[in-house]
């Protein structure tokens, strides 16, 4: 086989791949965690099989599931850190921009999140912690690398922006659980409370010399 051929056998199966996560994503907007593989199949128009031989299992299907939205909201959070505008109102803008994503798609958050609350046996339940633990650490490291590149933190700087960056994320996804579950105030009113409690160091924190600034 030759290197055209492979290269479009690669593009087909990157199609097909994006294709089935697609018919996905509509099922988990339908039925958040208790999606299962044979309506996720269904949805798609092929057998069980066939998404077993692209994804393995559930929980390699939920862990394509996860990349793709992860990126999209790194890629959103990072436009949000990234804004023209002062820090305080950048912070906010991060926040809210967070708990949009899970509020405009509750059912995919919830699928990510919480799934084993779809465990009824068969192909539903898995483990909460061994997939949604390593989303939550990717984004900690992702802010985490935000923040080190933007503030001027003093000694130990690496180690500190670790810190705030899985403790900021941390924050972000236990008080959005609650409030998505709860919705005890609005999500402005929610925002400006995170911002407040974040507010100490954060802003009298220096900009880097020479970095894109925060």
């Amino acid at each position: 086989m030759d290197t055209t051929q492979r290269t479009d056998q690669q593009r087909s199966a990157d199609r097909r791949r994006r294709e089935l996560l697609e018919a996905a994503d509509r099922v988990v907007l339908r039925d958040g965690p208790q999606a299962s593989m044979n309506a996720i199949a269904a949805e798609a128009g092929i057998t069980k099989p066939i998404l077993y031989r692209h994804f393995g299992d559930k929980g390699g299907l939920y862990a394509a599931l996860a990349t793709r939205h992860t990126d999209a909201l790194l890629a959103s959070l990072r436009a949000a850190l990234d804004a023209p505008a002062d820090r305080r109102e950048r912070v906010e803008a991060t926040l809210d921009t967070y708990l949009a994503a899970i509020e405009a798609r509750p059912q995919v958050y919830r699928f990510l999140m919480h799934p084993a609350e779809g465990s009824a046996g068969g192909d539903h339940g898995f483990d909460v912690g061994k997939h949604s633990a390593p989303l939550l650490r990717r984004m900690g490291e992702e802010l985490a690398q935000v923040i080190e590149e933007r503030l001027d933190l003093g000694p130990g700087s690496q180690q500190l922006a670790r810190v705030w960056g899985h403790g900021i994320v941390g924050m972000m996804h236990a008080a959005g659980d609650w409030w998505l579950g709860e919705r005890p105030c609005s999500r402005a009113e929610l925002v400006r409370s995170l911002a407040d409690l974040l507010w100490g160091r954060l802003a009298a924190a220096g900009d880097r010399v020479g970095g894109p600034g925060f």
